[in-house]
């Protein structure tokens, strides 16, 4: 891909995606419980997949502008589909753990003096936080390629 140094189309639609994905979870969280919580824009976890929007948008990008037979889309499909299945996988799970080993110290330690720290319980995604997200990352990257093809 030649041209500017400064205008990286594949990076462009990336971080556009990324910062669409975490701005829209404040919203849709006031939505949802009706209480604005600040710290989702720079928070994991939640609606959409902002992880699955980036890495999505940036796979996606790669094979517009690249061409979809090369090495360099190929790595970045499979990174895709690691941070995806991360996401649903692994740091939701360890999320559902946190809830519970929260709920357990709740149930067995109130009125004890214990630490009330709290595990994070918002890690990864349900699966449609995910398909939300790759679709956000699709979506950026066919106006992207629309905006910048050449």
């Amino acid at each position: 891909m030649q041209g500017n140094l400064f205008i990286n189309p594949v990076l462009i639609a990336g971080l556009v995606s990324w910062g669409i994905g975490q701005s829209i979870k404040v919203p849709i969280e006031y939505l949802r419980t009706r209480e604005w919580n600040w710290a989702l824009l720079f928070s994991a976890g939640g609606m959409p997949s902002t992880h699955s929007a980036l890495m999505s948008s940036v796979a996606l990008s790669i094979g517009l502008f690249d061409g979809f037979n090369t090495p360099l889309f190929a790595l970045a499909f499979a990174v895709s589909m690691i941070v995806m299945y991360d996401a649903t996988g692994i740091r939701r799970q360890a999320g559902i753990h946190a809830q519970k080993i929260n709920l357990l110290i709740n149930e067995l330690f109130s009125g004890q003096p214990i630490s009330d720290e709290q595990l994070k319980e918002v890690l990864g995604h349900s699966p449609l936080q995910v398909l939300m997200g790759i679709l956000l990352g699709t979506s950026i990257s066919l106006v992207n390629w629309l905006i910048f093809r050449p």
